[in-house]
């Protein structure tokens, strides 16, 4: 069998589309034939697979398990539920590898797969290998079996292992994504006061779109926390990967400052530990890794480079803006949203033990913050990593070498603040964000960006 994909699916992190436009069962069944023939080509084969609450990931499922079937694979169904579970079913399960269909937090007409090979992320020349091997041709010549087996119970005992959760009031928001049964069966009979919304899972999405870290996602979960005098509201995004978190003010703790916050916990117990964000996130947040005895270091954004670079520093914690946030201390090490806040709330616990102090003490004590948001500047897929190029060389010409960070994009960073400018990895588009000791310097960062951006030709009026 040969098949070819459209090549917009084949992302860097993950495999995403337009279901019934750019993605089909054809391609799922491809992708289930393709890497079960990879799998089987060093192992027995044994794939978990699972998938979110999207109307369309039953089908998707479906197709991709007959395709591992017929590459010879035994395909370990666990059902619905968030993308972690099944992370966390490659560990209990020992697998030689997992396919997850969800399309995360994108609109409720998209969906792909998320693909894990020895227990590391498959992804940037995996997937494109993949997809040359799809067309060039596949033999499917296995008779694989499958059975449904669940982890859930499993899961959610593992979630809650060595965690206090204190005596808070929590409203939780799974916004009708795949985390919803898991939260409601997280929160029962553990201790404090706890409220959850949109748990039933609904692949329209009818409450608001599930994307935790965009403010207008979060105005339910804001008014929630006000009635209830809650201690804070966390949320998450469609396949319960990344969270969001507000105080109970309403003030939303960036992923990178979340990040900050857990590694107080952590560099307790693991002095001068490695902590890793990624390139998008803020001095305050290094700063306060720094002053807690850690190493702060910067890496690529995206959940696949993160994980791996993890690894590769042995660090127990790593962060991203997005609210991906990998903890290796005492857990796997892969982005699990509800066992980051399991985490939280024991962090929580123990400065209101120790200190008598909630979240909100915390943000009050940061020093003020002169930041612009993500900003997103259209630029097609087949134009913004040349034009990234090209504003590497630009900045390179006229700034000192030891101030440039090329690792993902060009981040500058001089004595009053730091700017960063670099295609993003899933859409036609490139992201720009800027920090300043104060706002003259906020606003000196901006107009460099603007300067450098016009001289490449992109237009940008700023955030």
């Amino acid at each position: 069998m040969k098949h070819k994909f459209d090549p917009t699916i084949l992302r860097s992190y993950d495999i995403r589309g337009q279901f019934g436009k750019t993605l089909n069962t054809d391609d799922a069944f491809a992708i289930g034939a393709g890497f079960g023939e990879q799998i089987k080509k060093s192992s027995a084969g044994h794939i978990a697979v699972g998938r979110d609450g999207r109307l369309s990931s039953p089908v998707l499922a479906a197709a991709l398990i007959d395709g591992l079937k017929r590459a010879g694979c035994h395909v370990y169904d666990i059902g619905i539920g968030p993308t972690p579970m099944l992370y966390f079913a490659d560990r209990h399960l020992n697998c030689d590898g997992t396919i997850q269909v969800t399309g995360s937090h994108n609109p409720p007409d998209y969906n792909g797969f998320k693909i894990v090979r020895d227990h590391q992320s498959y992804f940037g020349e995996d997937i494109q290998n993949l997809g040359e091997a799809c067309a060039l041709g596949l033999s499917l010549v296995g008779a694989g079996t499958s059975e449904q087996i669940s982890v859930f119970d499993s899961y959610i005992d593992r979630l809650r292992k060595n965690i206090d959760f204190g005596d808070f009031s929590v409203v939780w928001d799974t916004g009708n994504g795949a985390a919803g049964p898991a939260v409601d069966a997280l929160v029962t009979d553990i201790s404090g006061t706890h409220k959850t919304l949109f748990t039933d899972v609904d692949g329209r999405f009818p409450n608001h779109h599930p994307n935790p870290v965009d403010p207008d996602t979060l105005k339910l979960l804001n008014e929630q926390v006000h009635s209830a005098g809650a201690e804070c509201g966390i949320g998450f995004d469609g396949d319960g990967d990344r969270i969001g978190v507000i105080d109970k003010t309403g003030r939303q703790i960036s992923g990178d400052l979340l990040t900050a916050f857990l590694s107080l916990d952590i560099l307790d117990r693991h002095k001068g530990a490695d902590i890793l964000f990624d390139v998008k996130s803020s001095s305050t947040a290094l700063d306060i890794v720094r002053q807690a005895g850690g190493k702060p270091h910067l890496w690529r954004t995206g959940h696949s480079h993160m994980k791996k670079r993890l690894r590769e520093l042995g660090a127990p914690l790593a962060g991203e803006m997005s609210g991906h946030i990998f903890i290796a201390d005492d857990f796997y090490g892969f982005d699990d949203a509800l066992y980051v806040a399991c985490r939280f709330l024991h962090r929580l616990t123990h400065m209101k033990q120790k200190r008598n102090e909630g979240l909100a003490d915390f943000l009050d004590q940061l020093p003020p913050s002169f930041t612009t948001p993500e900003c997103h500047i259209h630029c097609p897929d087949n134009e913004k990593f040349t034009a990234v190029e090209r504003l590497s060389q630009q900045i390179g010409a006229v700034m000192p070498t030891e101030q440039i960070n090329l690792i993902d994009g060009v981040r500058l960073t001089t004595a009053s603040g730091w700017c960063l400018i670099r295609a993003s990895n899933t859409e036609p588009a490139l992201v720009a964000r800027a920090q300043g000791e104060n706002e003259t310097a906020l606003d000196e960062m901006i107009d460099f960006l603007r300067k450098q951006l016009k001289a490449a030709g992109i237009s940008w009026d700023g955030p």
